[in-house]
């Protein structure tokens, strides 16, 4: 089979593609055939070398969709559709950029959809880790205020998807005024452009009390800040990394306003979430919620894809076909 080898840390460049052989069967693991795999942020830093568990040669890819070809757990049976997101896929073991896939049962998700295979790949990751953090955020049907901080990317634009369905009130940040449409597509009432000035004021401008939840995937350089936007009492959850994990001399009391709650979601949870897919799946069906499929790429450009991702070109999800 065919498939994109990380064969060591580095650029882009160092992901190959190579002719290696199908991972044989065994018990508590079955074979899929991927027809399709979404990219990932977390991906580009495995790749870049920032994963200290993984080691290479590797093939990356934290999810992916297709059909079992080969199966050892009655409840996938082969020609199941099925989607498999996290459970170590593309660390401990070969993930999603490849054409067959040994993965454990655990992690398979069996999901009904007449979907094409491009769009069906663009929703595990993107919309489970925006329902995760809504949930953890306390959001769900009726009126709210909602912040997202890295609007623009698959989770962000996914969780507006999510909370326009609700019927929350919705502003969302970018750093590029000409993503605005993409933004009030998907359901954003109110675009703000972060310029990386102060966000209050703009913030105000539009909830003078502030949001009651601000989900933010920035992450560690804007975790503090948005815990001074957020309404008191309201709930910060940080549940994306797009400016690294830690942060820098964090003082709970100090930086923490009374009563303002802070949590976080961590896609390492989303195996196994079926049911939440299957109703995802069904308001993509539906035209409820956008799949935000932003690009496609075939695996022999792998490369192009990574750098695509790396240079922030993508308003929404990338996929890549084998």
């Amino acid at each position: 089979m065919r498939a994109a080898v990380c064969t060591g840390p580095g650029g882009p460049e160092v992901l190959e593609i190579r002719e290696v052989p199908v991972p044989p069967v065994r018990a508590g693991w079955s074979l899929v055939r991927i027809h399709a795999a979404g990219l990932n942020r977390s991906e580009l830093r495995t790749r870049q070398g920032h994963s200290p568990n993984v080691r290479f040669p590797r093939v990356l890819g934290i999810e992916c969709v297709g059909v079992v070809v080969a199966s050892t757990d009655p409840a996938v049976p082969e020609g199941a559709t099925v989607a498999a997101v996290m459970g170590d896929m593309g660390r401990e073991y070969d993930g999603g950029y490849a054409e067959y896939a040994l993965l454990p049962n655990a992690v398979l998700m069996p999901v009904r959809t007449a979907l094409s295979w491009e769009v069906f790949a663009a929703l595990p990751e993107s919309y489970l880790t925006a329902q995760g953090a809504l949930d953890a955020l306390g959001v769900g049907p009726g009126p709210g205020r909602l912040l997202i901080r890295g609007g623009t990317s698959s989770v962000g634009m996914a969780a507006a998807s999510l909370a326009a369905a609700y019927g929350v009130e919705t502003a969302a940040t970018t750093r590029r005024p000409a993503r605005a449409d993409a933004l009030t597509a998907v359901g954003v009432d109110h675009v703000l452009v972060d310029d990386g000035g102060p966000l209050a004021g703009p913030v105000r401008e539009v909830w003078p009390g502030g949001p009651d939840h601000v989900l933010d995937l920035v992450g560690a350089r804007t975790a503090v800040d948005s815990l001074g936007l957020v309404r008191r009492g309201g709930t910060v959850c940080v549940a994306g990394s797009l400016s690294g994990w830690s942060i820098a001399d964090f003082q709970p009391v100090a930086m923490i306003p009374s009563g303002t709650r802070l949590t976080a979601f961590h896609s390492g949870d989303l195996a196994g979430a079926v049911d939440a897919l299957r109703r995802v799946v069904r308001l993509v069906e539906s035209g409820v919620c956008r799949p935000n499929l932003d690009r496609v790429f075939a695996l022999d450009d792998i490369a192009a894809a990574h750098r695509y991702m790396e240079d922030d070109g993508a308003v929404g999800k990338v996929v890549v076909v084998p």
